[in-house]
C-alpha cells in the first residue's frame, strides 16, 4: 500500500529548491524588519508559480498534515500549505469544505502577511460563507489582529465577484478608520472592485463616508472613476455637497 503524503514529504522538496538571493530580496519587500508588519518571517526564495506546480503534487495532503505545513516558520512553506487548501476545498464536500474552513479560521494567525491573506480569504473564507450568516467576518474585522481584519474584508472579494455588494460595503465601514495602511489599502481595492461593477453602490458609499475616509483609502476607491470625479472627491468638493444637502 502507497503510504500517506506528510508535511515532512513537501517540506523536504522545498527546502532543496530555494533561492538565497532571492529569499533577502523577498524578506526585504515583505518588509520582515524589526517593527515591519512581517517582523521575522522568514523566506526560502521560491517563486510562486513553482509552489503552485507543487501544490498539485501534494493536492491529496491530510488535513492534518496541511495544518503541519502551515505551521511552518517559513513564508513559502505556509503558502504552499494554502494552496493546497483551496484545492481540497474546491474539490470537496459540503464536510471537507467545512473542516477547510474550520482549520483556516484556527490558523489566522498563520495567514500572516498580505499575499498569502489576498490569495485565499476569498476562495476559503468567502467560499464558505456565501448564503451564511457572515458574523465571523465582523468579529474578524473587530480583532487587534491586522491580518484577521484583512481577512475580513477580502474574504468579501468572493462576494463581489457574484455581483453581491452589501458585505463588503458593511465591512468597509466597520474598517473605515482603521490606522494600518495595508487595511485601507485592502479596502480601497474591494470598494474600487464594487465600483467598477455598480459605480452607483460605490458614490453612494463614497459621498456617506469620504470626508473622513483615510486618504490612502480613498484613493484606492476612485482609481477607475473619471477623471473628473476623482479630482472632486481628492478635493474635498463632492463630500461638502453631500454634507451641505443632508
Amino acid at each position: 500500500m502507497e503510504r500517506a503524503l506528510r508535511a515532512e514529504d513537501a517540506l523536504g522538496v522545498l527546502s532543496t529548491i530555494g533561492d538565497p538571493v532571492r529569499a533577502k530580496g523577498l524578506a526585504r519587500f515583505f518588509k520582515t524588519g524589526p517593527g515591519q508588519y512581517a517582523e521575522g518571517d522568514r523566506f526560502r526564495g521560491i517563486p510562486v508559480p513553482v509552489l503552485r506546480r507543487i501544490a498539485r503534487t501534494f493536492q491529496n495532503l491530510p488535513l492534518e498534515e496541511v495544518e503541519r505545513l502551515l505551521a511552518s516558520p517559513f513564508h513559502e512553506d505556509r503558502l504552499l500549505a494554502l494552496l493546497v487548501l483551496m484545492k481540497i476545498y474546491a474539490r470537496g464536500s459540503d464536510a471537507v469544505r467545512r473542516k477547510v474552513y474550520g482549520l483556516y479560521l484556527r490558523n489566522t494567525s498563520r495567514v500572516n502577511n498580505w499575499d498569502l491573506v489576498d490569495l485565499s480569504a476569498p476562495h476559503i473564507v468567502g467560499a464558505f460563507l456565501a448564503g451564511k450568516d457572515k458574523k465571523t467576518l465582523h468579529r474578524l474585522a473587530r480583532s487587534k489582529s491586522l491580518w484577521d481584519r484583512r481577512i475580513a474584508i477580502l474574504a468579501t472579494f468572493h462576494f463581489i465577484r457574484q455581483g453581491s455588494f452589501d458585505e463588503t460595503l458593511r465591512i468597509a465601514r466597520l474598517l473605515l478608520t482603521d490606522p494600518e495602511d495595508l487595511i485601507q489599502k485592502a479596502v480601497g481595492w474591494m470598494l474600487r472592485e464594487v465600483g467598477k461593477r455598480n459605480r452607483k453602490a460605490l458614490e453612494a458609499f463614497l459621498g456617506a463616508h469620504c470626508t473622513y475616509m483615510p486618504r490612502t483609502m480613498l484613493r484606492y476607491a476612485i482609481e477607475k472613476l473619471p477623471e473628473s470625479r476623482r479630482r472632486a472627491y481628492l478635493a474635498g468638493k463632492i463630500g461638502r455637497e453631500v454634507s451641505l444637502t443632508a
